[in-house]
């Protein structure tokens, strides 16, 4: 992509122009932040789902104290944390994605908002700091608002849960005895393994919004016409 500088992002949005893309930055603005949060229902429905049925199958397993209850629950054991994996660092992609528009549509908001309604977006209103050594600072700790980032926490939040389906997969690789280390059951984990480790490099690798190259675009025009039908002779 082509960069620009302020006075060229200033001749793009002359005045007459200014306003009205203020209230679309506004707007497009408050779309992401929607979507942001439907995206997250998303994947916690089904990483909730993945893990209702990896602890199903780990007590069907801790309940039966037999190698062939073992033989048939170790293979779905892996393959449901194989599944939370690329859910989990899905989500943990798709949150970092939305933040990128996110802050790109209030970059947009900074830059337009000072000939139209001043900085307001810009401005920051809060509580001044309480006194040191006193019993507001605990007050406000505990009960008091504080600059964290929404998003942030929630990228940190589908990380943890990252490397929390990481562990079980750990755990229920560890747990195979040596029998059951054999070309037969490799032959059923193995694949799910390097298709996990295989789908999550895709997504960093082919998963941005975009190629960074300026686009070509290859344009149709499908033409319409009505035909004259003759009439029939009587």
């Amino acid at each position: 992509m082509n960069t620009i500088n302020e006075k060229e992002y200033n001749q793009f949005f002359p005045p007459k122009k200014r306003e009205e893309a203020l209230k679309f930055a506004f707007d497009i603005r408050k779309f992401e932040i929607e979507l942001y949060w439907k995206r997250a229902s998303y994947f916690w429905t089904l990483i909730a789902a993945t893990l209702i049925g990896y602890t199903t199958v780990a007590q069907r397993q801790n309940s039966i104290n037999e190698i062939q209850s073992h033989e048939t629950t170790g293979p779905i054991l892996v393959l449901l944390s194989c599944i939370g994996i690329v859910f989990s660092f899905g989500w943990f992609l798709v949150n970092k994605g939305s933040k990128y528009w996110h802050e790109n549509w209030e970059n947009h908001v900074d830059m337009l908002e000072d000939d139209i309604i001043g900085p307001l977006y810009k401005t920051v209103l809060s509580r001044p700091d309480p006194p040191p050594k006193s019993e507001d600072r605990a007050k406000r700790f505990f009960t008091g608002p504080g600059t964290y980032s929404v998003s942030k926490i929630n990228q940190l939040t589908s990380f943890y849960i990252f490397l929390l389906w990481t562990g079980l997969l750990l755990y229920a690789l560890f747990s195979f005895s040596p029998e059951q280390w054999e070309i037969a059951y490799c032959i059923q984990t193995l694949p799910t393994i390097t298709i996990t480790i295989v789908t999550c490099i895709l997504f960093i690798k082919w998963g941005t919004f975009r190629n960074t190259a300026n686009h070509l675009n290859k344009a149709s025009l499908r033409q319409s016409s009505i035909i004259t039908i003759p009439k029939k002779r009587l």
